[in-house]
């Protein structure tokens, strides 16, 4: 059985850090194995500039930004195959999501982050651009973690729920592992970036809520929080994405000024923020996955490591039983990179990488670019 060994390279929207996984793929049937996983944490200054960028960002800027983060993703990468002892050369492909400074669903997306730069300081040829082809087949670009869901997450006898919850939260629905027929993924909305962001903004030294203590110390406004559920944008129907765009910053900014308006302490605008993630994705999960209440719901992300979402979450979604993905397959952090790796060895095989119940693509499509060693 044929085995290659790949790096997974990822940078998600709530620009916590880079994420690199050492994977070993085998094709038939698909399986990956993870034997190294590594995060780098952006610091402040460096989280502030790429906003800064992709907010006010000149051609000029951006340009420079792709060429820096190709440097700090090849940085990453050298980082991650020194702690596991793996040579460059015996890798086949590093898979790289790159950061994304645009999404704008079914017409455009971009993600920065260069390929070039990858292959020339590591030597081995970098998967990239993996969204691009899916938008420009009339899809979304997102969710694309689904296929690796369907392939290697799914449980092997009945229906699973599969949750990530990053800076956006997304989840698919896999009827059986490596089913594709009745698969349905989309992203439900805010994960855990409006968290984040109300967060730094009241504690610029922290990264985000830890543990879900600040949220756990406040109330959510529940008349704003009722009003935050009207957005259109949750009623919508799959397939859908969603970004920055409409759940980042400035989002973020309106409901910390909106709570304080309100009379709410900073702790309440925390809580409401979470409170906003969970109730969004349950009302998700009712009506486009409500049939079997006896499917497990698996989380991974950054997300599940926090304790008051999790646990607002699953009183949400009860009877549905709430697992970790950690407890099933390995550190939930580390699937999305895992995932691209899985995305990665697709292009290469020359296998479509995309599903188009979840994007809403007109068909299967062989996703990425490739950049020679």
């Amino acid at each position: 059985m044929t085995q290659v060994l790949a790096v997974g390279l990822m940078s998600g929207t709530s620009l916590d850090g880079v994420s690199t996984a050492l994977v070993r793929l085998e094709a038939d049937p698909p399986k990956a194995t993870l034997v190294a996983f590594r995060q780098e944490p952006y610091g402040a200054a460096e989280r502030g500039a790429i906003i800064d960028a992709m907010a006010r960002g000149t051609p000029r800027d951006l340009a420079f930004l792709h060429v820096a983060l190709g440097e700090r993703f090849a940085g990453a990468v050298l980082s991650l195959l020194a702690e596991a002892k793996v040579s460059p050369k015996d890798l086949s492909f590093i898979a790289s999501h790159g950061q994304t400074v645009w999404h704008e669903p079914g017409r455009a997306t971009l993600q920065l982050g260069d390929a070039a730069v990858i292959a020339e300081r590591l030597g081995v040829r970098v998967v990239s651009d993996f969204r691009a082809r899916d938008v420009a087949a009339g899809g979304q670009g997102a969710p694309l973690v689904p296929l690796a869901d369907v392939m290697l997450f799914g449980h092997e006898e009945r229906g699973r729920l599969l949750l990530n919850l990053g800076g956006i939260a997304n989840f698919t629905w896999v009827p059986r592992r490596g089913a594709t027929d009745g698969a349905l993924a989309f992203d439900t909305g805010p994960g855990v970036g409006v968290i984040d962001s109300v967060t730094r903004r009241v504690d610029p030294e922290a990264a985000f809520d830890r543990d879900g203590e600040r949220a756990r110390r406040g109330r959510p406004v529940q008349k704003l929080l009722e009003e935050l559920l009207t957005d259109p944008y949750f009623e919508q129907a799959p397939p859908k994405s969603t970004g920055r765009e409409r759940f980042g910053i400035e989002y973020a900014d309106r409901l910390l000024a909106r709570v304080r308006a309100a009379g709410g302490s900073e702790n309440d605008a925390i809580a409401t923020a979470t409170a906003l993630t969970a109730e969004s994705i349950a009302r998700a999960v009712e009506r486009w996955a409500g049939a079997d209440k006896g499917a497990e719901l698996v989380i991974s992300g950054g997300g599940a490591k926090n304790p008051a979402l999790v646990e607002r979450l699953a009183t949400r979604v009860q009877p549905r039983p709430v697992v970790l993905f950690d407890q099933l397959f390995f550190d939930g952090e580390a699937k999305e990179a895992v995932a691209f790796a899985f995305l990665g060895h697709q292009s290469i095989l020359g296998r479509p990488g995309n599903l188009p119940a979840a994007t809403g693509a007109r068909g299967r499509r062989i996703l990425g670019h490739i950049t020679p060693a």
